[in-house]
């Protein structure tokens, strides 16, 4: 997809953004740009159906913003339908739906793959990421196959991606969560942003997931994700949240965020006070790129191959799986160098969230 590059009127910092976009918040100074008329015109000449933009009330009239947040989502609507799958069975033990919480393991995983079939925004390689990431989880840090449920279009019924059950597989995530207990969250396919209407984000936008009817149910928000799966972590459950997506850098509203580049830790509590830690547990989340940048499909990691994969999954898995004891610091440095290899310019510059890089990536409970 094409982007078009632009300056800040007042600060002068280059960013992209969207053909369809009409303005656009300056990452570095916070200012509000209005693009100039020759990119606004060209949503006209496409007949699309924008996404649905949560809003928090009826009182406010926020048609300026049922806009799509690139070109590429001027489609058709989803349609719900029986998909061929190119995979021999079910990525699903016959069990790992119905998991109940008594008699249940101390390792759970959620894993989504959202290709978005049919549509002219389809993705290439997520579900090749959730088959990496599932056995990625089973053979190197030994969850049970049936503690692990997987969303994806070709799977049936609750398991496929839509917005009610991917919610209700967040919740079913951290069902029952107890000392000991460690969960992984992953997400493979498009990430949005909107505008923030409640003050709790420090850049003026919640950054959002986008599950494959979000055109017509409206997106998964970051405040919706912190509340399903952060809050109710316990004392002693440890959360993993890995997310290849767009605008992914605050996914899960944590309150710290790690600057890889400059070395530091930043604080992204909410402006507006409100409480975004968990019940005593700890989260941790690994992002594709920082919330004003993008991420992308690649088989420039290929082994001779022209399988597609998202670059930072990839990348991940292999250096996992080459060293399952990796510090998370060590974690980011093989990452980087992953991606200074191939010589992109693309949005992998990951966040880690919470201050933890003496440990595991992810515990051997």
């Amino acid at each position: 997809m094409n982007y078009d590059n632009i300056k800040c009127t007042t600060c002068g910092a280059p960013t992209l953004v969207p053909p369809t976009a009409y303005q656009q918040r300056c990452s570095q100074c916070n200012k509000i740009n209005y693009l100039p008329p020759k990119i606004r015109s060209q949503c006209k000449k496409i007949n699309y159906l924008p996404p649905k933009i949560q809003q928090p009330s009826a009182n406010i009239n926020n048609d300026q913003y049922q806009r799509p947040s690139f070109r590429a989502f001027a489609s058709k609507c989803y349609k719900d339908k029986e998909l061929k799958s190119p995979y021999p069975a079910s990525l699903n033990n016959i069990h790992s739906s119905s998991v109940t919480t008594s008699g249940r393991s101390n390792k759970r995983a959620l894993l989504c793959g959202v290709t978005y079939n049919t549509r002219k925004y389809r993705l290439k390689g997520t579900v090749n990421d959730v088959i990496n990431m599932r056995d990625l989880l089973i053979d190197q840090f030994h969850y049970p196959p049936e503690s692990i449920r997987v969303m994806t279009e070709y799977e049936k019924g609750e398991l496929i991606p839509t917005k009610k059950n991917i919610k209700n597989s967040l919740k079913w995530l951290v069902d029952g969560c107890k000392d000991g207990d460690s969960l992984v969250f992953y997400f493979s396919g498009h990430g949005l942003r909107q505008p923030d209407f409640k003050d709790d984000e420090r850049d003026g936008f919640d950054e959002t997931i986008c599950p494959v009817d979000f055109v017509q149910e409206g997106m998964i928000l970051d405040n919706d994700i912190n509340t399903d799966i952060v809050k109710p972590l316990k004392k002693g459950v440890t959360l993993h949240a890995i997310v290849d997506a767009c605008h992914s850098g605050t996914i899960l509203d944590l309150v710290h965020v790690y600057d890889h580049h400059n070395g530091k830790w930043e604080d992204n509590s909410p402006p507006s006070g409100v409480d975004k830690g968990t019940g005593g547990g700890l989260a941790i989340c690994i992002s594709a790129c920082n919330d004003d940048k993008l991420a992308s499909d690649t088989s420039a990691f290929g082994t001779g191959t022209k399988t597609m994969n998202g670059a930072m999954t990839f990348i991940l898995c292999r250096a996992l799986k080459q060293n399952p004891d990796i510090t998370y610091r060590a974690l980011l440095n093989t990452m980087s160098e992953a991606i200074q290899q191939v010589n992109t310019d693309r949005c992998l510059q990951l966040g880690i969230f919470r201050k933890i890089f003496r440990h595991k990536v992810i515990k051997d409970g």
